[in-house]
């Protein structure tokens, strides 16, 4: 049997549901799919129209627009917070680098100190798009658990940061590996990308499978925060990207991540005999210190092994 038989990700429509209405068919029936595709994959892809062919078009140029520009220039996007400064020229992924943008003038201000404004337009509406559709994602999760109580509490738990990344194709003697493989640490990740292909996700049973966008489609992720506080009723989706075009690969990530004195824990109505606590509590500033560092940065069990209730292996894997 073919280990690599084609999988695919689940195809949940959003482009009508600001449309909808909470408790109505139609919200129930997309929160369904919503729950089971991020219960099973940890992930799926958002059919969305809220960003225009021209902003899609307009957004990818500023992103070739910025990352020719010199090094110099890119390394004053720095901060101390882990993945918010520029990142790239990394020995393990030389072909990827990237950049985050937490507050649009004041990234223009270093990179363009002449201005850049249709870049912080294209970053604003990207950014404002997204938002609402994390919401309505974290809000469908919470409904699905009957934890509605929980929803304003759970909003605040986060800030929200986009990443811009370039994938460059490899020179001859160089791998094609993109991103190593890895699960995010953040609540909820939404991707969008140019036409070239490089994602891939891992199922539960192992294999890999090419992610395949569609122009208007974003992919929608949990990350192993929002698994932690859903006590593991979400599969937080080990992903990587491998480059197989002789093209350049641009994409966009919005994450939704803890503020850094936040307090993770699972709620007490998702803690029973048949589900056993599987992280003890934990503020999300000290676990990024913990994942900072060298020997926990590439480590897919890092949580577990910050806070898991039950011991997991020392190796990496």
């Amino acid at each position: 049997m073919d280990s690599q038989a084609p999988l695919q990700l689940p195809n949940i429509n959003f482009s009508e549901t600001k449309k909808q209405i909470r408790g109505t068919q139609a919200w129930d029936t997309t929160k369904t799919q919503v729950f089971e595709a991020l219960k099973d994959f940890g992930c799926f892809e958002a059919s969305f129209n809220g960003i225009s062919h021209d902003l899609r078009k307009s957004m990818f140029a500023s992103l070739k627009e910025l990352f020719d520009l010199p090094f110099e220039i890119k390394v004053r996007n720095f901060s101390h917070k882990l993945f918010n400064g520029y990142i790239g020229q990394a020995k393990e992924i030389p072909i990827f680098e990237s950049l985050g943008i937490e507050e649009p003038e004041s990234f223009v201000n270093l990179m363009w100190p002449q201005g850049n404004t249709k870049f912080v337009n294209n970053i604003r509406s990207y950014s404002e798009k997204l938002v609402e559709v994390d919401k309505i994602v974290r809000t469908m999760v919470l409904e699905s658990l009957n934890l509605e109580k929980y929803t304003e509490e759970h909003m605040e738990l986060t800030n929200n940061l986009v990443r811009v990344m370039k994938y460059r194709t490899p020179k001859k003697d160089e791998s094609n590996m993109g991103l190593l493989s890895h699960a995010d640490k953040n609540m909820v990740t939404i991707l969008h990308q140019n036409e070239v292909e490089g994602l891939e996700v891992q199922d539960k049973d192992g294999r890999w499978f090419k992610v395949k966008f569609s122009d208007n489609s974003f992919i929608v992720m949990v990350g192993e925060t929002f698994k932690a506080w859903t006590n593991g009723r979400l599969h937080a989706a080990t992903h990587r990207v491998v480059m197989s075009r002789n093209e350049d690969r641009y994409s966009i990530g919005f994450f939704s991540y803890p503020k850094l004195d936040k307090i993770i824990k699972a709620p007490e109505e998702l803690v029973d005999e048949e589900h056993p606590l599987l992280f003890n509590p934990y503020t999300y500033g000290e676990f990024i210190k913990f994942f900072h560092k060298e020997e926990n940065v590439n480590d897919k069990f890092a949580l577990e092994k910050y806070c898991g209730v039950i011991a997991m292996p020392t190796e990496n894997l």
